[in-house]
Formats: C-alpha cells, sequence, structure tokens
C-alpha cells in the first residue's frame, strides 16, 4: 500500500484558521472515503497558544458544520517541512515565516497558499477572524471550505486517488 499523503495547515497561532482548515479537510476526506490515504495535521508558526484547544468560536463554527475533532495547538517545527508533503498556509506572513525555516528552499515547493485553491481568491489570503466575531469565522469557514475542496480534488487527481465520492459533494 502507498505511504499517505500528509497534508498540514499553518497559521500564526493554530487556533482559528488553521484547525479550521485541518477540520474542513478531514471531514471532506472522511466523505469522500479516503481517510486511510491522508495524514492531515495543523500547527502555527508562533508559540503562543501551543497545548490550548481551538479558539471558542472555530470549535462553533466547526461543530455547526459537523467537522470538529479533538485539537491542541502545536508550533511549527523544521522537521514538519520535510516529513509534510503539501503545507498549506493562511496568509503572506505566514508563507514568509515558513519559507525562513528553509533557507537553501529544499522544500519550498510544498508550500502554498490555501487560497490558491480558492474558485474566488480575491488577494489568496485567508484573513485572520480573531477579535473580529462570530460573522468573520463563518466568512473564513466559507473561503476554507472553498480552497480544501478543490485542494482535495486536486490531490486526488494528481496521486490518481479514485473518483471522489458524490456524498461529499
Amino acid at each position: 500500500m502507498e505511504r499517505s499523503l500528509r497534508v498540514l495547515f499553518v497559521c500564526l497561532g493554530n487556533i482559528c484558521r488553521s484547525p479550521m482548515a485541518e477540520g474542513v479537510f478531514r471531514k471532506l476526506v472522511r466523505e469522500a472515503g479516503l481517510e486511510g490515504r491522508f495524514q492531515i495535521d495543523s500547527a502555527g508558526t508562533g508559540s503562543w497558544h501551543v497545548g490550548e484547544p481551538a479558539h471558542p468560536e472555530t470549535r462553533r463554527v466547526l461543530k455547526e458544520h459537523g467537522a470538529d475533532f479533538p485539537h491542541r495547538a502545536r508550533q511549527l517545527g523544521p522537521e514538519d517541512l520535510e516529513q509534510y508533503d503539501y503545507i498549506l498556509v493562511m496568509d503572506r506572513e505566514n508563507l514568509q515565516a515558513v519559507l525562513s525555516w528553509d533557507p537553501a528552499g529544499r522544500y519550498r515547493h510544498k508550500v502554498r497558499l490555501l487560497r490558491e485553491f480558492d474558485p474566488q481568491p480575491g488577494d489568496l489570503e485567508v484573513p485572520d477572524p480573531w477579535g473580529r466575531g462570530r460573522a468573520a469565522y463563518e466568512r473564513v469557514w466559507e473561503m476554507i471550505a472553498r480552497s480544501c475542496q478543490n485542494l482535495l480534488e486536486e490531490l486526488v487527481r494528481r496521486h490518481a486517488l479514485g473518483p471522489l465520492s458524490s456524498h461529499g459533494r
């Protein structure tokens, strides 16, 4: 059997955007019947929230959409660049932070902005909803859900994982 694809989502503190993306992607993978084909995680570029659960609004949105999962924030480490096949970051600041862990550029090909997969990309950044209220978390969910759906479809095609199940759409 082939090795699982390893996908990592990254934001600043790993309590809002990246755990939301992890939850969305886990749900999509589960609905597509591809759970055994992926390892999915998230991390933050900063250390402020290490060990904490996701932000309460993130947890609420994930639960309302059937995408909740147990989460504890962790910080990105240099080993993540080597271990993960795809590293999806939420904004340009985090893109630069991740790339700073790789001065030789060995892993640059693995790192992308998540919204590069959004059919409505706008400025390619997922805005940080922290401190902006409930509606901001819903808007972020929508961006992430669109992007993760296209990401999954791209990975299924690229790695010949088979057709997506119809109930995942």
